[in-house]
């Protein structure tokens, strides 16, 4: 059987076992080892099956993984996303629309405590539809500004994301990491100008709500001026080389659990299900990890990785066309998975063109969660858009298909300024070599 074929069953596999409700790691994992054992032997198969797990999990890079987690969930239990959606409220929210641009901007300060985008988005549903819907915006418009604001969980460090890109490809994580400043900024700033734009051209959809005053501002800027300090502290100190990711990860749980602390909102059982949380999550992502790696190790054996890039070049495709026929990729697979999945399954094959046609790694993990987020609001099936549906399921789907629109345009045009200014991603992880 030829390298496609292997390939297309091996897909076709993987999508099927999913559809069937077999979670995505085992999927990975079962299709990539029968693969190996019918296309190599058996003794290959279990040779992998047996060392694999235990090379990908005890590497030190991981160690950051579960920090960063406790990190977010601490922060949670901490109540901050509250705290911050109080804050941005303050200060933007007697303006039109101003609700939503809150809603974008404590979605962008919890990101850069919890490192997830289910997680962002889940979270500040709770807290931003229930007051944007109390001063009369459109449900749709609402969930809208939540699922987009959601998306920046995996990009605006520390991601857990750019942990196991840079794990899954040899990338400096710290690198990756400030890299995701600047990109992340520019996705803030676009959805602030899609939420006013919409917002003029129908008022209806966010109207203003009353401004709070100096005092009440204050008030809020005190209450989260630690846990912003802890953020400043963690990426100052990647970005002055005072200690490595995996550090970091230390040094903001430990912030995270004193601030808990200090704000007497942690008790003993919410501390032991705080650690509880953190190793089921860690635990989930190492399956995903490993599955991915079994898989990828199969496309790499039947020579996929090779045999694609060799087709792309006698094709004659310039790297730009080929970088936005992997757009088209991803936007395909968002309909069927979630943002890990996608990036451990197609890393691993796409990571060997692009760097051979010269694009640099940092700007390409950072091109390909962004599009992964992209993925995350597209409909028919944005999965941000589903799990804000789960947490307030009186919402129309139909109404945030309607509602997600301009955060989409927003998203398309920063991939394409990414593309056609690479330096954007690459200015500040340059300055810190």
């Amino acid at each position: 059987m030829g390298i496609w074929e292997s390939a297309a069953i091996a897909f076709a596999g993987v999508f099927v076992l999913m559809m069937g409700g077999m979670p995505i790691a085992f999927a990975m994992l079962l299709i990539g080892l029968a693969g190996i054992w019918l296309s190599i032997s058996e003794r290959t198969a279990m040779g992998m099956i047996g060392q694999l797990p235990i090379n990908a999990t005890m590497s030190y890079e991981l160690s950051v993984l579960p920090m960063f987690i406790l990190m977010g969930v601490l922060v949670t239990k901490a109540r901050m996303s509250e705290d911050l959606y109080r804050l941005c409220h303050g200060f933007v929210g007697h303006m039109r629309g101003g609700l939503a641009s809150a809603t974008v901007l404590a979605c962008g300060g919890f990101s850069a405590l919890s490192g997830s985008s289910i997680a962002t988005a889940a979270t500040m549903a709770k807290v931003a539809v229930p007051e944007m819907r109390r001063y009369g915006y459109a449900d749709g418009f609402a969930a809208s500004a939540v699922a987009a604001g959601g998306t920046l969980g995996i990009l605006i460090p520390p991601s857990v994301i750019l942990v196991l890109y840079g794990i899954a490809t040899g990338t400096d994580i710290g690198a990756l990491f400030i890299a995701g400043i600047l990109p992340g900024a520019l996705a803030i700033c676009l959805y602030l100008a899609a939420i006013r734009i919409t917002a003029q051209i129908d008022p209806s959809l966010a109207p203003a709500a009353p401004r709070a005053p100096w005092s009440q501002r204050l008030h809020y800027l005190r209450s989260v001026g630690p846990i912003l300090l802890l953020f400043i502290a963690i990426i100052g100190g990647l970005y002055q080389g005072v200690f490595t990711p995996t550090e970091a990860g230390g040094v903001g749980a430990t912030g995270a659990l004193g601030f808990a602390l200090w704000r007497r909102s942690l008790s003993w059982r919410g501390l032991v299900d705080a650690l509880v949380e953190t190793v089921l999550t860690t635990a989930s992502l190492f399956l995903v990890l490993i599955g991915a790696l079994v898989f990828s190790n199969f496309m790499n054996l039947i020579g996929l990785p090779r045999a694609l890039s060799d087709l792309i070049l006698a094709m004659g495709l310039g790297p730009i066309a080929v970088i936005l026929v992997i757009l088209g990729i991803y936007l395909i697979l968002g309909m069927f998975m979630e943002s890990l999945s996608m990036i451990l399954l197609t890393i691993p094959i796409f990571f060997p063109i692009v760097t051979e046609l010269g694009f640099d790694p940092i700007w390409f993990g950072i091109f390909a969660v962004m599009v992964t987020e992209l993925s995350l609001i597209t409909p028919p099936v944005g999965l941000n858009l589903f799990v804000i549906k789960s947490v307030v399921d009186d919402l129309s789907v139909g109404q945030m298909y309607r509602g997600i629109l301009p955060f989409v345009l927003a998203d398309i045009v920063r991939i394409l300024v990414i593309i056609a200014f690479p330096g954007l991603v690459l200015f500040l992880p340059m300055l810190a070599r």
